[in-house]
């Protein structure tokens, strides 16, 4: 057989299956609404149980720490022994943090409450990365971003879930969310079968090595600090917009709950659009220049946004939410390709660090908005894409062309 014939195995191998994506990319949805709504809910959470900024802040971190801290060793982990049908069992500790804080009596209940959230999260991504890898035929940016698609979407309807549903019916009304997330415990065991009968899809170590540059480990380390410095940059900017966006304009131009959970819609919702435009992006263009014009390129908008009129800051936001959202992506298959064969080690450790650093953020700058004010924090944060400048160090990763025929 020739270098130019494959056999059928190896055909099947080669295709991108959008059915087994688009299914991760619904569970994904599920997944994170069910976190999205967390963060929808602090201004209701703050009424109810009389917290602090600073208390409120706590809540992202347990939620978030949570995620961060199991995610790369669940990741690392899996590599060596996969557990597919681990993300039913994730989505089942997801399930049963909703219940708890749609019937929680006390601040140390919504702790409880969202820290089995972020467990739940921290099973789920590190393996539906690896799965999403496999069904992706090769098109890893277009893969990650179908299934990266799900989960912003779902970031943004968690707020559209609080405004139309939760705040004027009550937490109670969250069980709704819970019946479907028990449809997607049942859908994700298929999707463990499916795994179970798709093994030869996932490439040993030595065959992804085969298609990227081989670097140094020292330019290996190099890249993978500045990409977490990147990481760093987006989430901390990100998170104070998820976290604090809403109190910014109740506070400047005193909108009500519902109506400020509206604007934050939006900018989640153009999260979405734009992580489902960078996958393929990078795919055509290269990672690195997708990160740089994704992190640098926001700069000027997010600038802009604290002295902006309420129109200007809603088309702002969306702007801004467009561009930043292509980084992820980008960053995560970088990442991948950095470090062939560890697919669920980098996505763990990755989806971990996004975790964290906004966990770490939102305590930091609710802390800050306490004693300055949430406009202060606003102003402050304005500057960090400006951090992307550093991508111009990345060294430069050529994939090698294969062909990616797409199945459905």
């Amino acid at each position: 057989m020739t270098s130019l014939e494959h056999s059928p195995q190896q055909e099947k191998t080669h295709k991108t299956l959008l059915s087994v994506l688009v299914t991760l990319s619904c569970c994904h949805f599920l997944t994170d609404t069910n976190q999205s709504l967390v963060q929808a809910l602090y201004p209701l959470l703050k009424k109810t149980f009389h917290i602090t900024f600073f208390q409120i802040g706590l809540i992202t971190l347990t939620m978030q720490l949570t995620g961060g801290i199991f995610q790369p060793i669940i990741g690392f982990y899996t590599d060596r022994y996969p557990k597919p049908f681990a993300l039913s069992l994730g989505m089942t500790s997801s399930l049963s943090g909703l219940i708890l804080l749609s019937l929680a009596g006390s601040y140390a209940h919504v702790l409880c409450a969202v820290a089995l959230i972020g467990f739940g999260a921290a099973v789920f991504h590190p393996e539906a990365s690896r799965i999403a890898h496999m069904a992706s035929g090769g098109r890893h940016g277009l893969a990650q971003s179908v299934f990266q698609i799900g989960g912003n979407t779902g970031t943004a309807f968690g707020p559209l879930l609080a405004a139309t549903l939760v705040v004027p019916y009550g937490r109670t009304q969250m069980l709704w969310l819970g019946a479907f997330l028990l449809l997607g415990i049942i859908i994700l065991q298929k999707i463990g079968i499916w795994f179970q009968k798709n093994t030869h899809r996932l490439p040993s170590k030595s065959a992804a090595r085969e298609h990227y540059q081989s670097l140094s480990p020292r330019r290996v380390k190099m890249a993978l600090g500045i990409l977490i410095v990147l990481i760093f940059s987006k989430y901390f900017y990100l998170f104070s917009m998820i976290s604090y966006y809403t109190f910014f304009l109740m506070n400047k131009f005193h909108l009500s709950i519902a109506h400020a959970q509206y604007f934050l819609f939006f900018f989640l919702f153009s999260i979405a659009l734009g992580t489902l435009i960078g996958g393929p992006l990078g795919d055509r263009f290269g990672r690195k220049r997708i990160i740089w014009v994704s992190i640098l390129g926001t700069a000027p908008f997010s600038i802009l946004l604290p002295y902006a009129s309420l129109v200007w800051i809603g088309l702002l936001s969306c702007i801004i939410g467009l561009i930043l959202a292509s980084a992820f992506s980008a960053i995560l298959i970088y990442a991948q390709e950095l470090m062939p064969g560890n697919v669920g080690m980098v996505s763990g450790l990755f989806f971990g660090l996004a975790f964290g650093m906004g966990g770490f953020g939102s305590v930091l700058l609710g802390a800050l908005a306490d004693v300055t004010s949430i406009n202060f924090v606003f102003y402050l944060c304005s500057f960090l894409p400006l951090i992307g400048i550093i991508t111009a160090f990345l060294p430069s990763i050529e994939k090698k062309a294969t062909d990616c025929p797409i199945s459905r």
